[in-house]
């Protein structure tokens, strides 16, 4: 799996290339999280938001496909009582329905053949009136260009499945009846938009 081929370098995309717009994200999200919220983390990775999220939270879940991207995001956050690392599948998550106060899925949405069927299991484990939080690279110019930087990931290895200017990232939440989501763009060398969506009553 390329993600788990990447694990090791990670964090020198997140620390150093895309450094300003993972900074900003952090701030962001760090933002959005209560100490009463249990906290459902997909697609983890080595732990960027893992680790802002988790002296803020009641408790926190973090999940990733990639063995070898929990194994980091476990050493690095392996000082927080309150965490737990899984392995999961987005389109497959085993957990209860309306199991959690807030829902994260950074940086995912864009490698999906099935986008909706995750959008659905992330409504599905969180509670009504809950907040699902989804940061997504913004992988394409709004001249319709794909951004350079992600240009050079791509042909390393990573299957993009869609590219995503704000406003067509906008578009695909309101496509699944999203129609009053917050939205805050983190520039960078690949800009980061946040949707924050309440989730509904009936998915």
């Amino acid at each position: 799996m390329f993600w788990d081929r990447v694990a090791w370098a990670y964090d020198i995309f997140a620390e150093g290339i895309n450094r300003k717009a993972d900074r900003a994200l952090c701030a962001a999200v760090e933002r959005l999280i209560a100490p009463s919220d249990a906290v459902l983390e997909c697609a983890c990775g080595t732990g960027l938001l893992t680790e802002v999220m988790a002296p803020r939270c009641k408790s926190l879940v973090a999940t990733d496909f990639s063995e070898r991207m929990l194994k980091r995001a476990a050493k690095k956050c392996g000082r927080y009582g309150n965490v737990r690392f899984e392995q999961a599948d987005i389109l497959h998550l085993p957990y209860p329905d309306a199991r959690f106060d807030v829902v994260v899925a950074a940086n995912v949405i864009h490698l999906l053949n099935q986008p909706y069927q995750a959008l659905r299991q992330l409504e599905r484990v969180c509670r009504p009136g809950g907040r699902l939080i989804i940061p997504t690279y913004m992988n394409q110019t709004d001249k319709g260009a794909t951004n350079s930087v992600s240009g050079a990931i791509g042909r390393a290895g990573a299957d993009f499945k869609r590219e995503f200017t704000l406003d067509t990232y906008k578009q695909f939440f309101a496509d699944a009846g999203y129609t009053d989501g917050d939205y805050a763009l983190c520039a960078g060398r690949i800009p980061c938009a946040v949707a924050v969506l309440r989730r509904r009553n009936t998915p």
